[in-house]
């Protein structure tokens, strides 16, 4: 939980995916956390096997916008990436500089698959897939991070009332700490 008053919104910009087929774009907010200056972005990155080109250009603008921040910031990334391991690795990896959380606490079994239509009914897809789509990038301030990573867990691991899962996806939790 945050309080409000701790949190002191500075500037967004929505920058949009230029070649994007799908209304695709990158929100970043910057903002200072009891001193702490954060830049935090969100995405949806082109959907599905056949927009993996525009799916690739778009991390590789994420990146380079993550890259870009002040570097008195740090920079959290989440969102839904639609990226299959092997395009991470084709774009080159990720930068030295910028950690993907789930790897970073130890590559966590009990959240690695984000997309399961074996245990997500919402699609109704007969074929039993389990890929890890939703991803959190986190790039330290150069001073030395006062924000670690601590733990991930899934969420919407529960059917609501209508029967349906929130959404396709599971989300993601990821626990910080921030030192004062």
């Amino acid at each position: 939980m945050l309080k409000k008053s701790r949190v002191k919104f500075k500037s967004q910009e929505i920058i949009p995916f230029p070649n994007t087929k799908m209304m695709r774009n990158l929100l970043c907010v910057h903002v200072s956390v009891s001193g702490n200056e954060l830049c935090l972005m969100t995405s949806h990155l082109e959907s599905t096997r056949g927009h993996a080109e525009e799916r690739m250009n778009q991390l590789k603008m994420v990146l380079k916008k993550m890259q870009e921040a002040p570097e008195s910031a740090t920079v959290i990334f989440a969102g839904d990436t639609n990226l299959r391991d092997q395009e991470v690795t084709k774009c080159g990896g990720l930068p030295n500089n910028i950690l993907d959380v789930w790897e970073f606490l130890g590559k966590p079994k009990h959240c690695q698959y984000t997309w399961d239509t074996q245990m997500n009914s919402n699609l109704g897809i007969a074929a039993s897939c389990k890929l890890r789509f939703d991803r959190i990038f986190f790039r330290a301030a150069a001073e030395g991070s006062h924000i670690i990573p601590r733990s991930l867990d899934l969420l919407g691991l529960e059917k609501l009332d209508c029967g349906r899962f929130p959404s396709d996806h599971w989300g993601l939790l990821c626990n910080l700490d921030v030192i004062l």
